[in-house]
């Protein structure tokens, strides 16, 4: 397959043959049955790779107590990617103002008040008000597959507003996190190259705000807290990131109380998987039908069989 590595013909072949449905809203998309397969797949393929850990598996809602990010200082760092979640509180005579507002197509966000919730911007933020406390001599790990947000309105296929991450996270000492991410970039190349993608990793830093947020970049590269491991999808000179290690020092242990064994405060790391950009980049690389798939990444995803 001739692979052409642009927006335009990366939303229009996933589009034409029916993988992802537009809603009209910049990365809000339906997902098909065929992404929806292929994404499972790559999913259990995860879980294997991580087997060793005995990781323990959450569920969280794609909602989370806005607390939680006002105590790792969310609203700082990334302000310009945070959805709050409003709700009408009014009486009825402002409900009928509310609704002539909507009915005329005039703005109608100033009539509503927060709420206790805030989408998740971050699969992993959940998972730690609950680590808090003395953890065990070899710390925890835990899986989750999750929903997250983040107000990044575009028309390329892989910055959605609304997007799958699978993350490990890894509450411990400094030895023993540090050492488990630098072993999971390794075996996430390993994984995403036996699917033939031509991955390659790179010290990286999350798209802080303002002035203050270039200098955490720049202390977060530095101290190569960060790597991503890129493929081109939609462009060769700017290789789409389809899954990130990150290593966090104490901060969540500060934040949340959580303790080592020994009494000392906890550093945590995870690492996430993009799971629609991890689906797209398979597409644009292998084909837009399953049945043009190398065979050897049929094998590896559908196991007992891949559809025809």
């Amino acid at each position: 397959m001739g692979v052409r590595f642009e927006l335009q013909s990366c939303h229009e072949g996933l589009v034409e043959h029916g993988l992802i449905i537009p809603t009209g809203e910049p990365g809000v998309f339906g997902r098909s049955a065929v992404f929806e397969d292929v994404l499972e797949r790559f999913n259990d393929l995860i879980t294997q790779a991580g087997t060793e850990d005995r990781a323990e598996t959450c569920v969280f809602p794609p909602v989370l107590n806005r607390r939680v990010l006002e105590k790792v200082n969310y609203l700082e760092s990334f302000p310009h990617l945070c959805g709050s979640v409003h709700s009408f509180k009014g009486n009825a005579l402002q409900a009928l103002a509310l609704a002539e507002r909507a009915r005329a197509g005039e703005d109608w966000g100033d009539m509503l008040g927060s709420t206790g919730v805030a989408l998740t911007p971050a699969v992993c933020y959940p998972v730690y008000p609950g680590l808090a406390g003395t953890l065990p001599a070899q710390g925890r790990i835990i899986s989750i597959l999750g929903w997250a947000y983040r107000h990044e309105p575009s028309d390329e296929p892989t910055r959605m507003q609304s997007f799958r991450v699978r993350e490990y996270i890894h509450a411990g000492t400094a030895d023993q996190v540090s050492r488990w991410r630098d072993q999971w970039l390794a075996r996430g190349i390993a994984l995403l190259r036996a699917l033939q993608l031509p991955v390659i990793e790179q010290v990286a830093a999350d798209p802080f705000f303002g002035r203050a947020g270039r200098m955490m970049a720049n202390h977060q590269v530095s101290q190569q807290l960060k790597f991503e491991v890129v493929v081109p999808v939609i462009s060769m000179e700017e290789p789409t990131a389809i899954c990130s290690f990150n290593y966090h020092q104490d901060k969540f242990g500060q934040v949340f109380g959580i303790r080592t064994a020994d009494g000392e405060v906890a550093h945590t790391a995870c690492l996430g998987f993009g799971m629609e950009r991890v689906v797209m980049a398979l597409f644009v690389h292998h084909g837009w039908k399953l049945a043009h798939w190398p065979e050897a990444v049929r094998q590896q995803l559908w196991p007992k069989g891949a559809p025809a």
